[in-house]
């Protein structure tokens, strides 16, 4: 029995986060439903872009390193992460990609653990994180990259094991790592996790300290709503910070950049890790995005996930039948998948009509939902007309099938 558009109102009459989707431009007519790939613009982003760029470059020029506080950008505006990922603020840095802050970490963690040669991780995870450790392993001839099933992870840590490298929400289903368990486990066997927060971060409640996490990265533009390509964040544990050591070791992270000394000394603590010279339009962008978060408690937000996403599961399992396949688990990240033949076909036609998810190949429909911007009522018109695009094969035209580079 589907719910009526007067129940999923009430459910968004009675949010106590409704007052934050005032703090987002979106557009009308659209259902948002891909925050887990690309955050929506946060109101505020424009304007702080162009005080950057304007007034700042503009007016002040190069001054505007020690005037606005340009250096310190990296630091200052992880601090606002914080509470969002549950750490201290001096364990946190925003500073290049997703990929160059894993492979940082990934190298530093194996260097910290002399005589052992395996980084472990799931046969599932993301991609681009195995490429990375692949990479790593062709530098360093006696590290080896093995991977087993995800149910497997914890028995697998052995005296070889020099760090567990995970993504802590599977970025096809949303399954979920129990992140403490893996990193007691890790830390049993004298082992060090290395997570992935991509999918994680601005959308779960994380408690990296409580957990015992030693390292993490994450991106800043899925739910953290930095802007496309916005720089990634890196966590590296207070105890850990003056014995791991940065395989980039650039001027940023050295002790006194602007000695220009020929040798390298690293920085105290976590600003060891920062490479070039900071990205500062894009970390103003980030930070108008971590502003969205101010007053939120992410309890909340992952209750407001949670309901969400079984809303459009209840929705979608009664409105199209066999049509589709749940392909996500019970205890899973802010995002959903549902299997069908023609994904890419069907997600065409949703876009189309208004309704904007994404495809993982080679069959999943993913509907990604953000607390703090997305509705009950436009999660059950997405179901709905899901439902219509399956019963009438409004999929099946040849337009819908023309594939595009991003997918």
């Amino acid at each position: 029995m589907t719910m009526t558009l007067d129940q999923a109102q009430a459910l968004d009459a009675a949010d106590p986060l409704a007052f934050a989707r005032a703090r987002f431009r979106l557009p009308d007519g659209v259902i948002y439903l891909d925050g887990n790939s690309l955050g929506a613009l946060p109101a505020a982003t424009p304007g702080a872009l162009a005080e950057v760029a304007e007034r700042q470059w503009g007016d002040d020029l190069i001054t505007s390193w020690n005037r606005h506080g340009w250096i310190d950008a990296p630091g200052r505006v992880a601090a606002l992460l914080a509470p969002i990922v549950g750490a201290a603020p001096d364990e946190l840095l925003f500073a290049d990609s997703t990929s160059v802050t894993l492979f940082k970490l990934l190298a530093a963690a194996v260097q910290a653990r002399p005589g052992r040669s395996v980084i472990l991780s799931e046969d599932g995870n993301f991609p681009t994180d195995l490429h990375v450790a692949q990479g790593l392993a062709r530098l360093v001839p006696s590290l080896t990259l093995k991977t087993v099933p995800a149910g497997n992870v914890a028995s697998a840590i052995d005296g070889d094991t020099a760090v567990v490298m995970l993504t802590h929400v599977d970025y096809r289903g949303g399954a979920v790592h129990d992140m403490a368990s893996v990193n007691s486990a890790a830390h049993a066997a004298g082992a060090l996790t290395l997570w992935d927060l991509s999918h994680s971060a601005g959308a779960l409640a994380l408690d990296l300290a409580g957990s015992g996490c030693d390292l993490a990265v994450g991106c800043g533009y899925k739910y953290l709503n930095g802007g496309p390509g916005a720089p990634a964040f890196l966590f590296v544990a207070k105890p850990l910070q003056e014995q791991l050591h940065s395989p980039l070791s650039g001027w940023m992270g050295h002790a006194e950049p602007f000695a220009f000394e020929p040798a390298h000394r690293p920085a105290a603590g976590i600003a060891r890790f920062l490479t070039g010279t900071p990205p500062i339009l894009a970390l103003a962008a980030l930070e108008a995005g971590l502003a969205t978060f101010d007053g939120i408690a992410m309890a909340d937000l992952e209750a407001k996930s949670r309901a969400l996403s079984q809303v459009f599961i209840s929705e979608v399992e009664a409105r199209c039948g066999g049509e589709v396949r749940l392909a996500s688990p019970a205890a899973r990240g802010s995002h959903v998948a549902f299997a069908h033949p023609h994904a890419y076909a069907v997600m065409q036609a949703l876009i189309a009509r208004g309704v904007i998810g994404d495809v993982r190949a080679p069959d999943l429909l993913r509907f990604g939902f953000a607390p703090l911007y997305n509705r009950f009522a436009e999660i059950w018109r997405a179901a709905e007309i899901l439902g219509d695009i399956l019963a009438t094969r409004e999929w099946d035209q040849p337009r819908f099938h023309q594939r595009a580079k991003v997918t």
